[in-house]
Formats: C-alpha cells, sequence, structure tokens
C-alpha cells in the first residue's frame, strides 16, 4: 500500500505540472480521492444519449433514496439552481463532476423533463464548457477533476464561464461584469419576490416571468457596459424565465405557480422542498416552447448588447433567434475553440456534436469537423 501511495503521488505530482498549470494544485487530495482522479485522465468514447425513461408520470422525487445533504467539502455548484439541486439531492454526483448522460437522466428522473430538451441542455453544455476528451464536465467552476484540458483556445471552464452557456441577464445571478456571475444574489432575489408580489400575488408565474425577464434586460442595459445578450444566451434566457413555474412546481398541482418560500429553496439553497413531486415528462416541451413564446411576445427584444457603455443597446441583425440558428450557433462556438481538431479529440466532438442535433429535428446538420 504505501508503494502504491507512492507512485500515486509521483503520478499527480507528474500529470499536474505538465497538464494543469491553470488549475489550483491537486496537493492535499487523500488516497481516495486520488485514485477516484487518475482514471478520469483517460480518453472516453461518448455513449449515445439515454432515451426518455419509460415511466414520465407525476413521482415523489425528494424521497430516502435522494436526500438533500449539505455541500461538502470540495462540492462544486454553479449559477444553474435546477442542476445544483439535482446534485444536492443525488440525481447527479453530489461533488458537481458530471457527463451528459447523467444530466439527461437526472433533469428527466428529478424534473420530468422532457427528453429533447434534457439532450439539448446536456450537449449544450458539455460541448461549450466541458471536457469532450474525457467526457466530464464541472456544473460550476474550473476544476482538475475533469481532467487534462484539451489545446488552446478550448475552455473547459464549467458552467461559470461566461458567455457559453452562462449569461447576462440572470434571474438570481449578478452579470460578469460585476464580478460573481454564479452566486446566489440576494438583491437579485429581492427583487424577484418583488415582482412575484407585485405581478402574481406573491408567487412566480408566467405573468411575473414576462415582467421581470423584461426588467432584468433593462436594469443590465442601465447598469453593465458589456451587457450581451445574443444567441445563444437571448434564447436560453426565456427558457431560464420559464423553467421554475413548471420545474420548481410541485408536479401533483403543477399550476405554474412557484411559492416564494420554494423558490428560496431551489436558488440559494439548492433543494426540493419536502415531499416535492416531479412535473409529468409527457407535458413539460410544450409548457416550456409555449411560455417561452409567450415571455417573449409580452415585451418583444432583439437580440443585441451594450457598445462599452451603459445604455448603448444595439440590436444585432445577425443573431438567429430560430431553433436552426441556436444549433448553428452553438457549432460555431465549437470551430472557434476547436479549430484544427486531431485524433480522440475530433472523433468526441464529432459525436456530441452528433448527439446534439438529435434536439434540431427539421434542421440541417453541420460537419464542421467532417463525416
Amino acid at each position: 500500500m504505501a508503494k502504491f501511495t507512492t507512485l500515486l503521488a509521483l503520478s499527480v505530482l507528474a500529470i499536474q505540472a505538465v497538464a494543469f498549470p491553470q488549475h489550483q494544485p491537486l496537493a492535499g487530495l487523500t488516497e481516495r480521492e486520488l485514485e477516484d482522479l487518475l482514471p478520469r485522465f483517460k480518453p472516453v468514447v461518448p455513449p449515445p444519449p439515454p432515451g426518455p425513461p419509460k415511466d414520465t408520470s407525476v413521482k415523489l422525487v425528494n424521497d430516502k433514496d435522494h436526500p438533500y445533504e449539505p455541500l461538502r467539502k470540495g462540492d462544486i455548484r454553479g449559477p444553474c439552481p435546477g442542476l445544483n439541486t439535482l446534485a444536492s439531492h443525488g440525481y447527479l454526483p453530489r461533488n458537481g463532476v458530471v457527463t451528459p448522460a447523467q444530466i439527461i437522466n437526472a433533469v428527466q428522473d428529478g424534473f420530468g423533463m422532457d427528453n429533447e430538451l434534457a439532450i439539448l441542455l446536456a450537449y449544450s453544455t458539455m460541448l461549450t464548457d466541458g471536457n469532450v476528451v474525457t467526457n466530464l464536465m464541472s456544473i460550476g467552476q474550473k476544476t482538475p477533476l475533469t481532467g487534462p484540458d484539451p489545446p488552446a483556445p478550448a475552455i473547459v471552464g464549467g458552467l461559470n464561464t461566461h458567455g457559453t452557456f452562462e449569461g447576462d441577464a440572470g434571474l438570481t445571478r449578478a452579470d460578469f461584469f460585476f464580478g460573481d456571475n454564479h452566486s446566489f444574489n440576494q438583491t437579485l432575489f429581492n427583487e424577484f419576490v418583488e415582482f412575484s408580489n407585485k405581478f402574481g400575488g406573491g408567487v412566480y408565474n408566467q405573468t411575473v416571468a414576462a415582467e421581470y425577464r423584461f426588467f432584468r434586460i433593462q436594469q443590465s442595459t442601465a447598469e453593465n457596459p458589456t451587457f450581451t445578450f445574443v444567441t445563444p444566451r437571448f434564447v436560453t434566457a426565456y427558457r431560464e424565465s420559464v423553467f421554475p413555474f413548471i420545474f420548481f412546481v410541485d408536479g401533483r398541482k403543477a399550476d405554474g405557480q412557484l411559492s416564494m418560500k420554494d423558490a428560496f429553496g431551489f436558488f440559494n439553497e439548492s433543494r426540493m422542498p419536502d415531499g416535492f413531486h416531479r412535473a409529468d415528462g409527457s407535458k413539460t416541451a410544450d409548457l416550456v416552447g409555449n411560455a417561452s413564446d409567450a415571455i417573449f411576445a409580452a415585451h418583444p427584444v432583439q437580440p443585441g448588447a451594450n457598445a462599452g457603455k451603459v445604455n448603448t443597446y444595439t440590436p444585432d441583425p445577425n443573431s438567429p433567434t430560430d431553433d436552426c440558428g441556436l444549433y448553428e450557433t452553438f457549432v460555431n462556438l465549437m470551430v472557434k475553440q476547436y479549430p484544427n481538431p486531431q485524433g480522440v479529440l475530433r472523433t468526441n466532438l464529432n459525436l456530441n456534436l452528433g448527439f446534439f442535433f438529435q434536439g434540431f429535428p427539421g434542421c440541417t446538420q453541420l460537419f464542421p469537423f467532417g463525416q
């Protein structure tokens, strides 16, 4: 055992020196943690995404097999309250380092998310913020637990990375310009509550979502000189506004009315209410799509950005707003991050892009790295 421990430590020191100059050191990890870490350095062929579960009905999900547990030292959480909550209840690995398949299964099993939407979520985040070689991604900050980075300009920065999956004008997270784009922001939550009281009678619903989404766009325009609201963020922001009153509301009620107590639990504590039941997975795709369209229609805003100063929001006519345009935007992001991929990196990029395309029926598939 002593010989193994010595070899393990030497291996980690060597890997640390070569592969992780930009990360915090791995010194201080336990032998058990190191044994878990080293296999993650190996390339992994990503498996096809899981399909929909056989049972999509309303079901108890805050159960004895998925109890809430407080964060342990080293556990990672990020800007997405849904993924944070699924990790804190064990639907995702509690340390916050996940695979696309785990995300798909978790959002389907824990929230009742439709399979197509689950695939979009899993592979949009994996491609932009994960390590496609090891098939691992952080739901928060960058971490060496996802393995050695592919060559720059790839980011592999986790969901905290600004301008990929995460973006400005979040519901309860501040804009990147202000220094912390991933932690719960009490001031913003207070505004969330204020709008829920004013427009929803004390609950967050579609009416509140339309007003609060527009308010956050206006607020960022007036306060953030680097405010950017183009695709993909433009599209994901409206879906982000919808998710709480569909997926954070108990499926037995499913009335689109989220209480402030439950909202605080999800957004700040990463915790489901006691006895929480998931939504009916057969209905959530239509609910998300219809509500997103309605929220946009209430206060139409075109994609755009501030021009380096506050209140200089300028529409961007080249930023698409349709699903096929969203797909093309993600593909173009991959080309920027991986201008000349080779070997297993190229193979895994092609596989992941193929899985991602499954979420865009009716669009034309692109092959930026060949077939």
